[in-house]
């Protein structure tokens, strides 16, 4: 019996084992990708984290050569400043003023001459030279700043064309000791500053460097372009100062190119600021050939995971078919169609322990050929054999539920097995295969058969050859009141009743 149950089941493992197999590899698959992605994404956040810190050095230094510079330059203008108030500046010779007032200037090849301009904006002071040539700067944004704004202090003007050299113009107010306007001290920046600054450093040809002033104007742009230059983005509809504030970053298209870039903003409080640039391409060029190499690793992984899967869940799909087909073979009487003896075994030992969870009733038919010895005696065993194959069908037909179990038990005997079903019920059953198989002897075989009925709920203690015993005891009973009849037996007395 435990054999037979080992033989029922004997299919399912490697049914369950063929799709976990295929369950198994997707989610290792699928685990496997999940782990990679988020591996390369981190590579990725990796290597926008150290080109932000490559940008934000990059700015931080640049933006730190630029204020130094403005602020020494800012120094010396101060000291113009001041040094206009004193009294004698007026009546000492050229020579000395000049001394007096530059003596603390700051000279470099990229700093303009400082000029000092009276309050009607004609040029009074020139540092270059003792006797300047007339000019007069009143129309100038830097004159007319500092003219009506007696706090504005350092001012930086737009770049621009200032005597003969693109430039930015720094400027302060000379004011009196009541405040009133004297005129303004100025000097200027040439571009040449910031482009030896720039070559100075080690850029990609599409890396940017943009110098704005507080209020967003563009005061230089490496790559050079005097068309941008000057421009302010405050104008600019599509461009917001929020996606770019003081120390931050910003990825995407910038304001002034097509160009996605990755863009930091220098954290400085000078009156300039720095941004630098990089194409998000270079940033991820070498993210992008480890993603390729790290991707085509792994489909080609995935790839042969699943192939395999296929082909070994294939082949435990035909181990599993074969091995139903020889279950099948094995609990299959090969002469009636009907399950055997051992099959018969296993199931109501099955059925009878879920009668005995579910406390239903449980019934079995024991059905015998009558007469069947002299029968085979008189017409050989192959007329036998077509009888046995005669009352299997008048079986089969008559037994059609999915739980039922009809089997040959033994020789000419047969056993039906109904589970959740009553001792009245069964009787019907017995009576129509009884029936049928009269109707069919009827054409020539003479063959009936006895049936015994016997149903009961199982209980705890209890075993299924209790049921087996009472409906062989009710089948003799049968035989014995004349054949081609039903008994039920009467559990637990086992009484018979005809």
């Amino acid at each position: 019996m435990l054999s037979g149950w080992r033989d029922v089941t004997a299919r399912r493992p490697w049914r369950i084992s063929a799709k976990l197999l295929i369950i198994s590899s997707v989610v290792t698959v699928i685990g496997f990708s999940a782990i990679c992605v988020n591996v390369m994404l981190d590579m990725r956040r990796g290597e926008e984290a150290l080109a932000r810190q490559t940008l934000e050095n990059l700015a931080a230094t640049i933006d730190a050569d630029i204020s130094r510079n403005i602020e020494v330059y800012d120094l010396s203008l101060r000291a113009v400043a001041s040094n206009m108030l004193l009294p004698e500046i007026a009546t000492v010779p050229k020579p000395i003023r000049q001394l007096i007032l530059f003596d603390h200037a700051t000279t470099a090849r990229h700093f303009g001459a400082i000029q000092v301009f009276d309050a009607d904006g004609r040029l009074t002071i020139d540092a270059s030279t003792l006797d300047p040539q007339p000019e007069n700067r009143a129309d100038e944004d830097y004159f007319r700043i500092h003219r009506d704004s007696p706090d504005a202090g350092l001012f930086i003007s737009r770049p621009m064309l200032f005597r003969g050299a693109y430039s930015i113009v720094l400027s302060r107010r000379i004011s009196d000791s009541d405040g009133g306007f004297m005129g303004v001290v100025a000097g200027s920046i040439r571009f040449s500053y910031f482009h030896e600054l720039f070559e100075r450093l080690s850029l990609d040809p599409d890396d940017t460097i943009t110098v704005l002033k507080r209020d967003r104007t563009i005061m230089m742009r490496r790559p050079f372009d005097l068309d941008i230059i000057g421009k302010n983005l405050g104008t600019r509809q599509d461009w917001k100062a929020d996606n770019l504030r003081a120390g931050g970053s910003y990825a995407g298209k910038g304001p002034v190119d097509v160009t996605p870039r990755l863009y930091v903003r220098s954290s400085g409080s000078g009156p300039l600021f720095v941004v630098a640039g990089k194409p998000l391409g270079a940033v991820f060029e070498l993210w992008q050939k480890e993603a390729y190499r790290i991707g085509a690793v792994v489909l080609a992984l995935i790839l042969f995971v699943l192939a395999s899967t296929l082909v070994l869940g294939r082949e435990i799909g035909r181990r599993a078919e074969a091995e139903s087909k020889l279950e099948e073979m094995a609990t299959t009487d090969a002469l009636t169609g009907l399950r055997n003896r051992r099959k018969f075994d296993s199931v109501i030992d099955i059925e009878w322990r879920r009668a005995m969870r579910e406390k239903t009733q449980i019934a079995l038919l024991m059905i015998d050929a009558d007469h069947f010895k002299a029968f085979n005696d008189t017409f050989g065993h192959q007329a036998g054999d077509q009888v046995l194959v005669g009352i299997a069908i008048c079986i089969s037909d008559s037994v059609r539920r999915a739980g039922d179990c009809a089997a040959r038990y033994g020789g000419e005997e047969f056993a039906v097995l109904l589970p959740n079903t009553s001792a009245a019920d069964a009787f019907k059953i017995a009576e129509t295969i009884r029936a049928k198989v009269q109707g069919w002897s009827d054409g020539g075989t003479g063959s009936t058969v006895s049936c015994g009925i016997a149903s009961l709920a199982p209980t705890a203690g209890m075993d299924w050859a209790i049921l087996v015993a009472a409906a062989d005891k009710a089948l003799y009973a049968a035989k014995a009141g004349g054949r081609n009849q039903s008994v039920v037996a009467s559990l637990p007395t086992l009484s018979l009743a005809a």
